[in-house]
């Protein structure tokens, strides 16, 4: 049997000479370039990969350009904005290579009023172009944020199984309001970063399976695992969906089928 088409919906790529913002929750201290991504790819037999933008560098999104000029065919990205963005510069960034973008919340002393004119404005724009908004949150704090990005049409990714408090897990008032938010919008989820979540990710990814299907979920490594690069590697995270989702038609969707339609216009 062939081996299946594989994308990897969460990467990140950096260099230690990108800029930061004031007060940054972690600093990487190596680089992790795109060509060093491209070989991981390769030695993992991965077809493609989705950067996601990440908080400690803001709204300098350039590396990750360079990037999606290098690879245009392999990447897509997420963007980080700190202020409004009008509709040709997201038209510029999708050409480019740009598919969404990220709301760095985690970490904040609050969430952001996400109900105001220019937030809503913004997720029209993204809406109407067709891209997705991608909350980095706790999962205690998605039924704060679901519903307004729920009803403005835009396409939603959560990511890392949706984050669920440990204690109560898949029935916690987060995890069960992903649920829910998948059977009635345009929500997709990450089945990423299990080795964060402890052993009962699996079964968040599997009750994500039985409510959501694998149209609705795509996986992610989380390479290069920043914060734990010496406790976990690149197989580990492809063995850790092959356990947690036993189903071959249904692992090998969200390997890369239901990727490639999400990020690449199923090409």
């Amino acid at each position: 049997m062939p081996a299946p088409f594989k994308i990897d919906a969460h990467v990140h790529v950096f260099t230690t000479d990108m800029p930061l913002i004031d007060g940054p929750r972690h600093v990487p201290t190596y680089d992790f370039t795109h060509e060093k991504l491209i070989a991981t790819l390769d030695a993992n037999g991965i077809d493609r990969a989705v950067i996601a933008a990440a908080s400690p560098w803001g709204d300098y999104n350039d590396y990750m350009l360079a990037a999606l000029r290098a690879q245009p065919k392999r990447l897509r990205a997420t963007a980080i904005f700190r202020r409004p963005i009008e509709r040709f510069e997201l038209e510029a960034m999708g050409r480019a290579g740009f598919v969404g973008i990220r709301l760095p919340f985690i970490g904040l002393p609050q969430l952001p009023d996400i109900t105001t004119f220019e937030y809503r404005a913004l997720f029209r724009r993204l809406a109407d172009l067709d891209w997705h908004v991608h909350p980095h949150v706790e999962g205690d704090d998605l039924p704060k944020i679901l519903p307004t990005l729920e009803a403005s049409g835009v396409k939603i990714v959560v990511d890392h199984l949706g984050r669920p408090e440990p204690k109560a897990g898949i029935n916690s008032p987060g995890f069960k309001r992903l649920l829910q938010s998948i059977d009635g919008s345009r929500t997709w989820v990450k089945l990423s970063a299990g080795y964060r979540l402890g052993p009962q990710s699996k079964d968040y990814a599997r009750e994500l399976l039985r409510v959501a299907g694998p149209d609705r979920l795509v996986w992610g490594s989380d390479c290069p695992f920043v914060g734990h690069e010496g406790e976990f590697n690149y197989q580990a995270t492809i063995d850790w969906l092959t356990d947690a989702i036993p189903d071959r038609p249904a692992r090998d969707k969200i390997f890369g089928e239901t990727a490639r339609a999400l990020y690449f216009d199923g090409e």
